[in-house]
């Protein structure tokens, strides 16, 4: 019998019960806008702010006043980067980042290295990491920013954020790191890793959409930041504009959920992305598990399938909600440019797809997962001239191919 599995968990995920209940009151009677300190409504409203903030700040190891209310990871990628660029202009141009960070923090530092910055992107290794010698080798006397993601949110690889954030530490350099795809999932503790800028999302936490929140440090070091948006100086005149109330609210219900099971949950999840592994490796030959084995979130699955294309075999169980490792752009299917980043062939970037798992997957949905993908492999790859001139022992990546 056909079901739907939604397996795109990296995406966005849905909205936990306890979530939209936490949050219902403040769509509905408690309406107050968080700013109004003359009565009730803005008092109720504020005090749901803080207690977001703090329910947010326990969960990374900061201090409430530390937490900035943003829309989401975007807003905070770009209010870090180039809030912090333009505050520290005065101490240098150089900022560091890498090959495969989430386009939030890739265009912004774009935008920099066109108005007067230098920007180094690094390399990481075959398996996506960014090793901390590679951070060493670039500081300089006018480096004031390195921008390193916590988890890659394509193929799931950790980088090793407290000895990077030691080395930054070291050069007084400030650490800003894209959360986004680790929190809630992996421990984060920013005094530990010597984070100073830290950004993360709701909706990557069974939150709401459209609310997010940046990490600045207060102390050793102060960091301040050159806003964005003008008008009215909220959030310690990082951030104005009226805060979204409900969101808050959610964003910090689902942090507190998160932490309060994230052992539990990760274990678990683990063990159904092995599971889902398994039932593919051990059915399927010519298929490549892209990323760090040792160092990755726990519910992240990146599998490049040799002899298919990532498009056509998401198309062959589109019951099956998951990414392809191709960007869809009008004239042409582009590899993934994490893969590409990451030093894997245009071959196996064109056929990965991305399995991201989550807190309402089953077991079930696993096993139903694992039959579909490999009937979907198998089927594509009888009707596919490469699979037979790869049996017939010819190597495909010296094979000249008409057009080219």
């Amino acid at each position: 019998m056909s079901r739907f599995v939604y397996l795109d968990n990296n995406a966005t995920t849905p909205l936990d019960p306890r979530v939209l209940e936490a949050m219902l009151p403040y769509l509905q009677d408690k309406f107050g806008n968080a700013a109004s300190r003359s009565h009730r409504f803005g008092w109720e409203a504020e005090e749901a702010v803080e207690k977001g903030r703090a329910q947010v700040a326990t969960a990374i190891h900061a201090d409430p006043k530390e937490i900035i209310w943003t829309s989401g990871a975007t807003e905070s990628d770009n209010l870090a980067i180039l809030g912090a660029a333009r505050m520290y202009a005065d101490r240098g141009k150089h900022v560091v980042t890498s090959l495969i960070e989430h386009k939030a923090v890739i265009d912004p530092c774009h935008y920099l290295a066109q108005n007067g910055y230098e920007v180094t992107f690094l390399t990481p290794d075959r398996t996506g990491r960014v090793s901390v010698e590679q951070v060493r080798q670039v500081l300089r006397d006018d480096t004031i920013l390195v921008s390193l993601m916590v988890a890659n949110n394509e193929i799931g690889t950790l980088n090793p954020l407290g000895e990077i954030g030691a080395a930054c530490k070291e050069r007084g350099v400030l650490f800003h790191t894209d959360a986004t795809q680790a929190f809630g999932k992996v421990p984060i503790d920013v005094e530990v890793m010597g984070i100073d800028l830290l950004s993360l999302s709701g909706h990557k936490i069974y939150g709401p959409k459209g609310i997010g929140a940046l990490y600045v440090r207060r102390r050793n070091p102060r960091v301040r930041l050159q806003p964005l948006q003008y008008g009215g100086g909220h959030e310690r005149g990082m951030r104005s504009g009226t805060l979204n109330v409900p969101g808050i609210v959610g964003l910090g219900a689902a942090a507190e959920i998160a932490l309060g099971e994230m052992p539990a949950e990760s274990a678990r999840l683990a063990g159904l992305r092995d599971r889902l592994w398994a039932g593919l490796s051990e059915r399927l030959t010519g298929i490549v598990l892209n990323g760090n084995v040792e160092h990755r979130l726990p519910n992240t699955l990146n599998v490049s399938f040799l002899y298919v294309e990532g498009e056509s075999l998401m198309m062959g169980f589109n019951d099956i909600a998951v990414s392809s490792g191709s960007a869809c752009t009008s004239a042409s299917l582009e590899p993934s440019y994490v893969l590409k980043g990451i030093g894997v062939g245009d071959d196996l970037a064109h056929s990965s797809i991305r399995f991201s798992l989550g807190r309402f997957n089953t077991t079930e949905d696993i096993d139903y997962t694992a039959e579909r993908v490999v009937a979907a492999v198998n089927h594509l790859r009888s009707m596919s001239p490469l699979q037979e001139m790869a049996e017939a022992g010819i190597d495909l990546s010296t094979v000249q191919w008409a057009g080219h």
